[in-house]
């Protein structure tokens, strides 16, 4: 395609910034539809890990069995409402077809090349743009509670590092506490990827607004997609909640709510909504220095310049906003458990969001057969942050007929067809 041709990002989360981003840095004349403001849905309320440790899918030998008898615990890190909802159901009879170690691979290979390049890719964003997003260079610790799952967790340590060549660090019992003095004694231990980062979400999506501006990007936030119209073999415009707009190339980048058009554009996009719930507060005595994931509750803790959050949790509940108080009583239930201080009474803001989740834990990033004109970048699941700059890039690259950086063909969107 010529480079100095137009084309439509429908969708402003980071995704979908990130993309509109190197397509202008490519030549492309952009212009970016946003329903609601830029960055508002799970690019919000994340808890803002840069994290190329996380290689391994969800799904996984044993996974089922290990995650079955939880569902029905009060407290169980997953939860899925009984209710009709075939797609849903079909969803997790493809995910536990993945739960093979061949599979599992295949999964981790393709996350390793996007995590990988997007690390390398934000620090050069970061630095290039300026961008003021709290970048921190911590790593990410993994607290264990129980000896065996700190040890339990040891087989996999060994795997990253032979294969992915990932440094991890190990703190068993009260080293641990020694090395994030806001945990309680008492842990088992913890292991600590000192490569990974983090960042504040908000303050990242500003600083790619600024960017995007400096791109001239056309910025088109408060319109909403309603149609996308398709004739003879390719989409010849979107109509929206503002008008009618055209271009030579057109980017589905709408995370979870991408399934939408799908039947329309004649694509199998198997994305759930992964409803996640975050906790923030501003202030607080001794915040936690480190990133951490309580491992046995998958409740993660971020700290800021000023506060801290407390997010995670997963819950397929479809296309539903509601803030569930009892979700968010385990994040605040998780964090007394671990922090000495425990956290503080009133959160600042208490939020929820749709991760947009893919059975196979790749995302759906590339041209539609069908449509010739069309290139989807959805499914990112819960690294959409971690991995939305070559997401970004790779839609660029394959708008622009360069030579991908990376593979593509582990995130084709026609790998789903029958």
């Amino acid at each position: 395609m010529n480079k100095q041709q137009k084309v439509i990002v429908i969708g402003g989360g980071l995704v979908g910034c990130a993309s509109a981003y190197y397509l202008a840095s490519e030549g492309w004349s952009v212009t970016l539809l946003e329903r609601s403001s830029l960055g508002s849905g799970a690019s919000y309320g994340n808890c803002g890990y840069v994290c190329p440790s996380h290689i391994m899918p969800l799904s996984g030998p044993g996974v089922i069995a290990k995650t079955l008898p939880k569902l029905f615990q009060r407290d169980a890190p997953l939860s899925i409402p009984a209710r009709w909802d075939p797609q849903l159901w079909h969803w997790l009879l493809k995910f536990r077809s993945e739960c093979r170690e061949d599979r599992m691979n295949h999964a981790a290979e393709g996350r390793h090349a996007l995590l990988q390049s997007s690390m390398e890719l934000y620090r050069e964003l970061v630095d290039a743009e300026k961008m003021e997003c709290e970048w921190t260079d911590r790593g990410l610790l993994l607290v264990y509670q129980t000896k065996s799952d700190f040890e339990g967790y040891a087989k996999t340590v060994e795997h990253l590092r032979s294969r992915y060549s990932v440094r991890i660090d190990a703190y068993p019992d009260q080293a641990v506490t020694e090395f994030e003095p806001a945990l309680k004694d008492g842990l088992a231990g913890g292991w600590h990827f000192p490569k990974d980062a983090h960042v504040r979400p908000d303050r990242l999506v500003e600083g790619f607004k600024q960017a995007l501006g400096r791109q001239a990007v056309d910025l088109r936030e408060q319109v909403e997609v309603t149609d996308i119209e398709v004739e003879s073999g390719k989409v010849a415009g979107v109509r929206t909640s503002a008008g009618r707009f055209a271009a030579d190339l057109y980017v589905v980048a709408t995370g979870a709510e991408a399934p939408k058009f799908a039947k329309q554009l004649k694509l199998q996009l198997p994305i759930q909504p992964g409803k996640g719930y975050s906790l923030t507060y501003d202030h607080y005595a001794s915040p936690p220095r480190v990133p951490m994931i309580f491992e046995e509750h998958h409740v993660a803790v971020t700290p800021f310049e000023n506060g801290f959050r407390v997010g995670s949790t997963m819950e397929f509940t479809g296309y539903d906003r509601s803030l569930n108080p009892k979700r968010l009583s385990l994040l605040k239930e998780s964090a007394v458990a671990h922090l000495k201080e425990g956290v503080p009474d009133q959160p600042t803001e208490s939020w929820c969001g749709w991760r947009p989740m893919v059975y196979d834990g790749l995302p759906c990033i590339g041209a539609v057969p069908s449509l010739k004109n069309l290139l989807v970048a959805a499914g990112n699941g819960m690294v959409g942050l971690a991995s939305a700059p070559a997401t970004g890039r790779l839609i660029a690259e394959l708008a622009s007929g360069k030579t991908p950086h990376i593979d593509p063909d582990f995130y084709a969107p026609d790998r789903f067809r029958a």
